[in-house]
């Protein structure tokens, strides 16, 4: 990955974010932030 891509997916997932807190509070942000937090937590019980 070069520097440039780096940077716009960067500058793409820092948009996103700013969109989820101003459209919907970070009510998104949160949603998929607990289901990562299940996810882990599963893989962790079958490992």
């Amino acid at each position: 990955m070069t520097n440039k891509i780096a940077i716009w997916l960067g500058l793409i997932l820092i948009a996103g974010i700013l969109a989820d807190l101003t459209l919907t509070g970070g009510a998104n942000l949160r949603f998929l932030g607990k289901r990562l937090f299940e996810l882990i937590d599963w893989i962790a019980f079958w490992r």
